[in-house]
């Protein structure tokens, strides 16, 4: 799975783009942040769970053959970003950490 950042979508939706791939997004107001993943298609079936947790941070979770993964897909907040954002994107990067089964 390919992680991208700063897409500038605005939405949360999943859509086949051609190639053999699906993008799986999430962004708020189209002029800033985004993220999303791209998975081959034939892997699409694998998905288990896509959590849009903000415009910053999104989870999807494949199960593959018997192992079960967590893919993050994150934003960090760059130089000059308030410093209430920053603490935001860290106080939700470790809640989604932590609610991560230690086997996936």
């Amino acid at each position: 799975m390919l992680c991208v950042q700063e897409t500038k979508w605005k939405g949360s939706k999943s859509r086949n783009i051609g190639g053999g791939f699906k993008l799986f997004y999430h962004g708020v107001d189209g002029k800033r942040n985004g993220v999303e993943g791209i998975l081959k298609e034939e892997y699409s079936k694998s998905v288990v769970e896509v959590k849009r947790v903000s415009d910053r941070v999104m989870i999807v979770k494949l199960e593959v053959e018997w192992l079960m993964i967590t893919v993050i897909s994150a934003y960090a907040p760059q130089v000059g970003c308030e410093m209430e954002e920053k603490e935001k994107f860290w106080t939700e990067i470790n809640e989604v950490v932590e609610g991560v089964p230690r086997n996936c």
